[in-house]
């Protein structure tokens, strides 16, 4: 296991420790939007305008390449 370290040294860019909260939220959201939309008969709104990963709690990684040299000192 020499060679167990990370290769691509990147990190996640978070401060929560999880999205339920987030996702629940969103659903509802979605939820209320095709129910508001079924009623009044108009179109289903499509389901990509909910949820979208780039706003929520966790947000991605961030490539930081000098984490790998710091790790292995």
């Amino acid at each position: 296991m020499s060679r167990s370290r990370r290769r691509t040294p990147k990190t996640p860019v978070t401060s929560a420790k999880s999205e339920k909260r987030y996702k629940a939220r969103e659903h509802r959201r979605e939820r209320a939007a095709v129910r508001a939309s079924l009623a009044t008969g108009d179109d289903v709104p499509p389901a990509k305008l909910f949820g979208n990963p780039w706003n929520g709690d966790k947000d991605g990684k961030l490539y930081q390449p000098d984490a790998a040299s710091a790790r292995r000192k």
